[in-house]
């Protein structure tokens, strides 16, 4: 076939792909104004989830999976627009991983606000600021972060979403790198550069800053300095790319976290996330996972954190899989909320990934 017919054909589907698309927005507008007058949330995970599970079935190729995801990830932050505009907090500033892991779930149509540090994300949604917020919770090569875990403790925000991001890092600077004498980024990102950074930076002076963005920042005002940030970050802020994927392991994935005032409902595919105390005797911590491996739940996840109110006083962090509303999960949270001093669900969410 020539070239000509089959560009001809190709205008066609559009002409049929745009007709269609706004059918689908128009239907979008109509379900956000039922939601709105029944006082539902626009952003629905549970849903979000089917739709993406469906797609994946029906796609025949030759567009891969990640590819019509990313299609359809804009295609419905443009119907999230439409039916209210969501504003989604994050820790900033522009151009951040967790920037990023926000434009993932939430696509490019919504407003997005970045914050100074964690906390202020919960804040910004939990008085009303922003809808939702994203943080970012664990890494693949460094582990928890913190910060996140301990923020939960005196809020009420809960799960509703998860995002999993697979990070790339890159040195940037405006000088060539046998000149460069400071890097800036974050710990984390250092611990995750350990090896390139000894091989061939090996004198220059490493500062933490609060984001890697802010590393950006300031490797472009700075003579002979550079960071450790996103390929966003070095358009953001006029930094060429002197070496990209720097990480010293391959398998370099964060998950963050979306974080609002609903849970979301089963899919059959989901996490449960919750947090409990224990009275500190021999054996206690056993005795509250006894629960989990009598009804079969199977523990991803579990992280201890100093309660910061008493000497030697923990919290221990869990990840199940599994819905809080399925019965063997109830059961097995009832059992574990009779032995332990304190126990608080932060959310069931869609696996999603």
């Amino acid at each position: 076939m020539r070239l000509d017919k089959l560009r001809k054909k190709i205008d066609s589907f559009d002409r049929k792909l745009i007709n269609l698309l706004n059918q689908r927005a128009a239907a979008t507008k109509d379900i956000g104004k039922i939601k709105v007058s029944s006082g539902k949330c626009i952003y629905v995970p549970e849903r979000e989830a089917q739709v993406l599970k469906r797609i994946s079935r029906l796609n025949k190729g030759p567009l891969n999976r990640g590819a019509l995801e990313a299609i359809y990830r804009e295609v419905m932050s443009a119907s999230l627009a439409l039916e209210k505009p969501l504003k989604i907090a994050y820790l900033g500033p522009q151009a951040s991983f967790t920037n990023l892991a926000a434009m993932k779930k939430f696509g490019s149509q919504v407003n997005y606000i970045a914050c100074n540090n964690i906390t202020d994300v919960f804040v910004e949604v939990e008085k009303g600021a922003a809808d939702y917020g994203v943080v970012p919770i664990e890494n693949s090569i460094e582990g928890a972060v913190s910060h996140t875990l301990d923020v939960f403790v005196d809020s009420d925000l809960k799960i509703c979403s998860q995002v999993i991001l697979e990070v790339t890092h890159n040195l940037l600077a405006n000088c060539v790198k046998n000149k460069i004498r400071v890097v800036y980024s974050i710990p984390q990102v250092f611990g995750q550069c350990r090896i390139w950074l000894q091989r061939n930076l090996p004198n220059a002076q490493l500062v933490d800053v609060s984001s890697t963005t802010r590393g950006a920042e300031m490797a472009k005002e700075e003579k002979n300095s550079a960071a450790i940030a996103s390929l966003l970050a070095s358009k953001v802020y006029g930094l060429k790319v002197l070496a990209s994927g720097i990480q010293d392991s391959l398998h370099n994935v964060t998950r963050f976290l979306v974080i609002g005032k609903n849970i979301a409902a089963r899919t059959g595919k989901d996490k449960t996330s919750l947090f409990f105390s224990i009275k500190d005797r021999v054996g206690a911590l056993y005795e509250m996972l006894l629960p989990f491996r009598k009804y079969g739940v199977n523990l991803t996840k579990i992280e201890s954190r100093p309660s910061k109110k008493k000497a030697w006083e923990y919290y221990f962090f869990v990840d199940i899989l599994g819905h809080q509303e399925d019965v063997l999960i109830k059961k097995a949270l009832k059992e574990l909320e009779s032995k332990c001093t304190y126990l608080k669900i932060l959310g069931s969410y869609p696996i999603g990934e």
